[in-house]
């Protein structure tokens, strides 16, 4: 990212106040910076092992496995604490060696959706830290709380092991209710309290791009110089171009079709209506138009696929639209490759894996210019960015690349996905990491005592919860 002082000249904020010598603060070297043995992440809401694409699964928990996984190749253990939602999930998941999920019993299995589990942090910050008990102290050597749910307990955490807290956000309170759907609910007033509360009590906070950074200074008077830009990644190994015929045979799609494909949740935020009411617009023009959803409910408003069928139909292209259930990683490949575009609509979007995923497989995105979507797309380039959500626009930009040919960025999407890999994703992790370490120890000497904010917090080794 940018300089911090920049990045608070950019918000109209005071610039960090320089060392004695009147010059930024030195910085350790990377080479010197100290790395963790084992990383305790939290993601309260939703876990890592939820298949992407319904209820609150999506990026993020992409996110967590995939920079797991990666992790854990390095030598470095990773211990994922999420809420069970069922019976039968088991305590502990053995995901591969150096990873584990820890599934934390708090609150009822049913009946609760992501606004509701305000009320349960207290039960899972308890598990947590019971589950810690159980081994000598310093054995987690930083927290990675993943949403403000999670963050609510990570800085609980981070005071009672004398640990560094890392925090990622993923969304805003703030920039998701200034651009609400039609039938959208807005974020609640406890939600950005919440978040003010983690960005405070974090010791770095890490974002997908530099206009996150910007809203996390200008909306949360983050300081800059504890902020990380980390690019979320792609499998690269997985999704790769391939045969498109065999794809489209796959899923029962013929080779003389213009495919359109949506792929996520079906929410108002993430906007598949605009597709269909686009593609109504243009099947005089494209008769063998075929708009292809994938993705299971979530949210509010638009959060049942018979919604969308339902939308189809009064546009009167029923016929043109095939739905499908949320895919595993593996059979989204097929989904890429056999598309000749792949709409992305969103509102509001802190990345946009979906479009990486889709240009690593050879195929142009058309998205909204909104949150990280211009970072993961070369507007004219590897695809097309679409200001705003009216409909004729996005049918314009649609029928211009299918008009166009999608196969000719083809090759310039290659090769900008494959600068999105979760190895550069973890190298820069691990970097922040190291930071939060490094800067942890050298303000607390000892993990007896730690001072915030003009607070005394005792952290008492010999009590354990």
């Amino acid at each position: 990212m940018r300089p911090a002082t920049d990045l608070s000249r950019a918000a109209g904020l005071p610039a960090p106040r320089p060392n004695v010598a009147g010059l930024p603060a030195p910085r350790p070297n990377v080479a010197d910076l100290p790395a963790p043995r084992r990383v305790a992440v939290l993601s309260v809401h939703t876990s890592p092992l939820a298949q992407p694409g319904t209820g609150d699964a999506g990026g993020m928990n992409v996110y967590v496995l995939q920079s797991a996984l990666q992790m854990a190749a390095r030598g470095v253990e990773v211990e994922i604490f999420t809420r069970a939602t069922s019976s039968a999930d088991p305590p502990v998941v053995h995901v591969a060696p150096g990873v584990l999920v820890r599934n934390v019993v708090a609150g009822p299995f049913e009946g609760l959706d992501k606004y509701d589990l305000p009320t349960q942090l207290c039960a899972f910050t308890a598990g947590v830290l019971r589950a810690e008990a159980t081994h000598e102290p310093g054995y987690y050597d930083i927290v990675h709380s993943h949403y403000w749910l999670s963050g609510q307990v990570g800085w609980l955490a981070r005071d009672r092991w004398a640990v560094p807290l890392v925090h990622t956000a993923h969304t805003l309170a703030a920039v998701k209710n200034a651009a609400l759907a039609d039938g959208d609910s807005p974020e609640p007033p406890l939600r950005a309290v919440g978040e003010q509360q983690v960005v405070d009590e974090s010791d770095r906070l890490i974002v997908n791009t530099e206009a996150e950074a910007h809203q996390l200074v200008s909306l949360h008077h983050a300081d800059p110089a504890r902020i990380d830009v980390v690019h979320p990644g792609v499998d690269l190994d997985l999704f790769t171009p391939g045969d498109k015929a065999a794809a489209r045979a796959a899923l029962g799609l013929r080779d003389e079709e213009q495919v359109l494909a949506f792929v996520g949740r079906i929410q108002p935020l993430k906007a598949p209506d605009v597709l269909l009411r686009a593609a109504a617009r243009l099947t005089g023009r494209f008769p063998a138009l075929r708009v292809l959803v994938a993705g299971g409910p979530s949210g509010s408003g638009l959060a049942a696929p018979e919604s969308l069928i339902q939308l189809a139909a009064e546009l009167g292209i029923t016929a043109h639209v095939t739905f499908l259930p949320p895919q595993s990683r593996a059979q989204l490949v097929d989904v890429y490759r056999a598309a000749d575009l792949v709409a992305v609509p969103s509102y509001s979007e802190s990345f946009g894996l979906v479009a990486i995923e889709a240009q690593a497989c050879g195929t142009p995105v058309v998205a909204a210019a909104v949150g990280g979507l211009p970072v993961a797309v070369r507007d004219g380039v590897t695809g097309t960015l679409v200001d705003g959500h009216d409909v004729g626009d996005w049918a314009h930009a649609i029928g211009a690349l299918l008009d166009r040919g999608p196969e000719t960025m083809r090759a310039a999407a290659v090769e900008h996905a494959a600068t999105f890999s979760w190895a550069h994703t973890v190298d820069a992790l691990l970097t922040s990491y190291g930071h939060a370490i490094a800067d942890y120890r050298a303000r607390h000497r000892t993990d007896v005592t730690v001072r915030r904010s003009g607070r005394r917090f005792t952290i008492r080794r010999g009590v354990r919860a």
